[in-house]
């Protein structure tokens, strides 16, 4: 089969890939279409030391597994567990001691004409979401996780630094706790976008010292890290939404002052973002950039590098 292949942080469109046998328990999918992350790109970069095929958001078909399943439309929760460590007997898969991960650690990715997962990690897609859009479940997932984390009500005054793919949909999903929300970038055609569903944004000078209860970073940068630090109150909560490819640095003696909460977020719950895309309660339509065929792979993850491209789709099957 056909994939796109990471090693030494090179991309190669490999075409002697052997198709995945699914071990017991598991099954599997035909990918019909995935979508380009930053952590995809960021693994490029050297974010980790992965070797295989990328890819992790992704929407396809059973070719094996369960009657019930079989031919229908699916996405899968990335993480593939143990069941038996002290992570997954406390209700914490996500944190398995022994997980691969999909495309990410020790498990081939999403960009390939097949992939295997465990079956319970493959959710139906409703018959009123189109394949493309059911292909943000995963990032909308991870944007819901932060609800999951911290408690976001209306006297709330959240901020969300970051315009990118990921800082939208945060920017969505909060918008619908009605807190007293706030979008910063520094691309004006990207926060038309969130102006359109009656969301508050601003370019980044637009940010007031000490004025936010909680602040979500979703850029992956340092300067983004500093915006949203500047912008809490004392006892605010600090969310990190991106992976940072790079070493961060920080005035941790502020955060002690403060008392600041400190709180990483990732995974998150596909039933609830399969609920919202089936409504439609967010849009992410406005997000997709471009799509690209698996043969031109490698000439769509360089598009996806370019600074200001939003979702970039690699078609893989129909």
């Amino acid at each position: 089969m056909k994939g796109l292949w990471l090693e030494n942080q090179q991309l190669q469109l490999r075409t002697d890939i052997s198709v995945p046998h699914p071990a017991p328990g598991e099954a599997l999918v035909r990918v019909l279409r995935a979508g380009i992350c930053n952590t995809d790109l960021e693994l490029k970069r050297g974010y980790y030391p992965y070797t295989g095929i990328l890819g992790h958001e992704f929407v396809g078909i059973v070719a094996q597994g369960p009657e019930h399943l079989l031919n229908q439309r699916v996405v899968g929760e990335i993480n593939a567990v143990c069941g038996h460590c002290r992570f997954c007997l406390s209700g914490q898969p996500t944190h398995c001691e022994n997980r691969t991960v999909l495309g990410i650690v020790n498990r081939h990715g999403a960009f390939a004409d097949y992939l295997c997962l465990p079956i319970q990690n493959l959710h139906p897609v409703p018959d009123n979401v189109p394949t493309d859009i059911a292909t943000f479940t995963e990032p909308v997932a991870a944007a819901l996780e932060i609800q999951q984390q911290v408690a976001v009500g209306t006297d709330d005054r959240v901020l969300v630094v970051g315009d990118g793919k990921l800082g939208q949909l945060v920017a969505q999903t909060l918008a619908l706790t009605g807190c007293n929300l706030l979008v910063v970038g520094r691309h004006r055609d990207k926060l038309i976008n969130l102006e359109a569903r009656g969301i508050k944004t601003g370019l980044v000078d637009a940010v007031i010292d000490k004025a936010f209860d909680i602040s979500v970073e979703c850029t992956g940068n340092p300067e983004g890290f500093a915006i949203a630090r500047r912008a809490l109150r004392p006892r605010g909560t600090l969310v990190l939404k991106s992976t940072y490819a790079g070493k961060l640095s920080l005035d941790a003696s502020s955060l002690v002052v403060d008392e600041i909460t400190l709180i990483g977020s990732r995974c998150g719950p596909f039933p609830a973002a399969l609920q919202l895309l089936a409504t439609g309660n967010i849009d992410v339509q406005p997000l997709i950039h471009a799509s690209y065929p698996l043969d031109d792979a490698v000439f769509a993850f360089e598009q996806a590098q370019h600074r200001g491209v939003l979702k970039v789709l690699l078609e893989i099957s129909h």
